[in-house]
């Protein structure tokens, strides 16, 4: 494979909604260009991109594939990027290595819930957009509907580069809106293309899109748009570069139109994108940091080496892949480089590119590729490697908080030792899936972003480790504090031969205000207890606070004052004073009216408006409390604060409910006392559990 300059080299990430046909339009784009020999289809399980296992199962993307291929002597690298809502979070990293995100649009939906979160996480990275209005093949295909439902959610920067001239079943033509041309295609899916004058009764709207193209053109440029306003045109030079700066600027939107499944469209698209879309070296110098110094770099050959490991992945029967962008420098097999977060170094293996599973070897990678590498020691998704002489570290991706929450066990012992293993190479793999134990609730237990992320999380454990685990409901970590000051006189004594124990600890307790924790003091006077057991009652204090007392969970927002005692010359010892001090606590704890915290989690769910109702009904279902309301383009955003309890498989509830439209977020807000009723029950259950124990 020959070498591409910077400059060659068009970086482009398929984003947008599940099912609007990612995956269809980079399998036609490698047809086009002759990397494949056929068309794959997802319902038959051959294409390039979606080749793992639980893809082909599911017919659809779950985690992002890399793909290559040449047009127009340019190098065009294509990120396929899972929609379904469960993996949008992996757009968050992969913006970061594309210098073009292009969000596929069902002709039929329009913009909905995953094309705004798409471009919300492009524009975050300030990477450029586009759109391509997909399916039109489809009965009732309907472009201006579309168009208009992306220029509603994203303004009227969004215009088109390409219109459809007979969309539907027959759809076969499109117009080139700048080279002001028809293309038609074969119906056979081979792509092969004829060019015509466009018909007379599209040559308005053509002319329209085309005038509103210059438009955005002129207006990057201050001497543009001053000759455009004299003669009311530019050269095809002044055109290419105004085009490309209004694309890089984000304030152009180019549009395309295909049916990606009939290769309509696509080879046109790829002629518009190598000649306007943004090369690396568009983008731009790149900030990162060296020892809390902000550092940057050119996107070019001349800069010391440094690359973007944008995602890991353990492939069967291949070990740990990284895929990587080359921020600076070159790469080659055999390169020595630093990673400075793990300060360890890496020696890069073959470097190759990728179709999909398909590796092919390369000599070299210039600044602004992306390839991949195997097997590195102690790199990860989301680290930089570099130069050892110029140290660099790029920004740390910042990915949405997790919304589920599952509690899993070992099927058997054997598996105990291997399971920790096994997730932290998976967390490793994906930052947005992780793990812990949580000796509070004395539970496994794993975070990621939706079910079908944990099922997919737990499908590689069993597959690539051997490590099958039980499923089960998290424990809610609630709190135990109290309402009002309570006092105790515990006497703790044993006399069975021997040495005895002895130790009598007077203390009460008090409520803090929420959130500030637990407080322990002595106010001892005088030689009733030595001080040197103080230590020993604050022990015992803090058992129960991490034992719990009415429910078996942490107890908080009390202050403990031990004020006075008694103790034997013989028989009093540490021992004795922290049981004691256990004791004592307890008891001014029970008589202090205690009552159970529950953690209450923000909630924001982003839907369609046809489905505000049902949402606001469901929320109010789970004892929430709407906060407020907004909205983005078409999509409203509700803003609420629900029990951790009763958000427990939301995501299900959610999707059901809104058609797989509805995608929401969810993190820690505060604690609250539960209600009364709520509270009899939640005691009663845990008495059970003890008796069943």
């Amino acid at each position: 494979m020959k070498d591409y300059n910077t400059e060659d080299i068009r970086n482009i990430s398929l984003l947008g909604h599940a099912s609007t046909g990612k995956t269809s339009l980079s399998e036609a784009m490698l047809f086009a260009a002759g990397e494949i020999s056929r068309l794959g289809r997802i319902n038959e399980g051959s294409t390039t991109s979606d080749y793992r296992k639980e893809e082909i199962a599911r017919k659809s993307s779950v985690t992002s594939s890399l793909m290559h291929l040449e047009w127009a002597n340019r190098k065009i690298n294509i990120i396929d990027v899972p929609g379904y809502l469960d993996f949008i979070s992996e757009t968050k990293a992969i913006t970061r290595a594309a210098d073009l995100s292009l969000i596929t649009i069902n002709c039929l939906e329009g913009a909905v819930v995953g094309s705004e979160l798409a471009f919300r996480f492009a524009n975050e990275d300030n990477v450029p957009c586009g759109f391509v209005i997909n399916m039109l093949d489809k009965e009732n295909a309907d472009f201006n509907t579309a168009l208009d439902s992306v220029q509603n959610a994203f303004g009227k920067k969004a215009a088109p580069m390409q219109i459809p001239v007979n969309q539907g079943e027959n759809f076969d033509s499109v117009i080139d809106v700048i080279g002001k041309k028809m293309v038609t295609f074969s119906k056979d899916g081979k792509g092969k293309a004829t060019e015509s004058d466009i018909p007379e009764d599209l040559q308005g709207k053509a002319e329209e899109a085309m005038e509103a193209l210059i438009e955005f053109a002129a207006e990057t440029n201050d001497e543009l748009l001053e000759k455009y306003f004299d003669e009311g045109a530019l050269t095809d030079e002044e055109l290419i570069n105004g085009l490309k700066q209004a694309i890089i600027a984000k304030s152009l939107l180019p549009v395309f139109v295909t049916s990606a499944y009939n290769n309509i469209g696509v080879s046109n698209m790829m002629d518009l994108i190598v000649k306007y879309a943004p090369s690396p070296a568009d983008r731009g110098k790149i900030k990162g940091e060296n020892d809390g110094n902000e550092v940057e770099r050119e996107i070019s050959n001349s800069e010391p080496t440094s690359l973007f490991v944008f995602k890991t992945m353990n492939e069967q029967h291949v070990g740990e892949m990284s895929l990587y962008k080359v921020i600076s420098g070159s790469i080659n097999t055999g390169t020595d480089l630093l990673n400075p977060k793990a300060k360890s170094n890496e020696k890069i293996g073959q470097v190759f590119c990728l179709n999909g599973r398909n590796k092919k070897d390369v000599s070299v990678l210039n600044a602004g590729d992306i390839g991949a590498v195997l097997k590195l020691k102690k790199t990860h998704s989301i680290d930089t490697l570099c130069d050892p002489k110029s140290p660099i570290v790029y920004p740390d991706v910042e990915f949405p908080e997790p919304v589920v929450r599952i509690a899993v066990s070992p099927k058997t012992r054997a598996d105990e030792d291997k399971i920790n293993t096994g997730l932290q190479a998976l967390s490793d793999e994906d930052p947005t899936f992780n793990y812990m134990y949580d000796g509070e609730v004395k539970q496994t237990i794993l975070t990621g972003q939706g079910d079908t992320h944990i099922k997919i999380t737990l499908d590689k454990l069993k597959q690539i480790y051997n490590v099958e685990v039980d499923q089960l409901r998290p424990k809610v970590p609630y709190r135990e504090t109290i309402t009002k000051r309570g006092e105790s006189k515990f006497r703790h004594k044993k006399q069975s031969g021997g040495a005895g124990q002895f130790a009598e600890v007077w203390m009460f307790v008090e409520p803090l205000s929420r959130g500030e924790g637990i407080q322990f003091e002595d106010t001892l006077v005088g030689q009733n207890v030595d001080r040197v057991f103080v230590p020993s009652v604050e022990k015992g204090v803090n058992a129960v606070v991490n034992e719990g007392v009415v429910i078996g969970c942490r107890v908080t927002d009390v202050k403990a004052t031990f004020y006075d005692g008694k103790m034997h010359p013989v028989d009093s010892k540490d021992i004795a004073f922290q049981i004691a001090g256990k004791g004592a606590f307890k008891e001014c704890f029970l008589n202090a009216s205690p009552i159970i915290l529950e953690p209450i989690y923000n909630l924001e769910v982003n839907v369609p408006e046809e489905f505000m109702g049902d949402v606001m009904g469901d929320i109010s279902t789970r004892r929430g409390k709407v906060q407020g309301m907004d909205s983005e383009g078409a999509i409203q955003i509700v803003k609420a604060q629900v029990p951790l309890v009763d958000l427990h498989q939301y995501g299900i509830t959610l999707r059901i409910m809104t058609q797989g439209k509805g995608w929401h977020k969810q993190s820690f807000s505060h604690y609250e006392p539960v209600p009364h009723e709520l509270q009899e029950k939640i005691i009663e259950s845990y008495k059970q559990q003890k008796e069943e124990e």
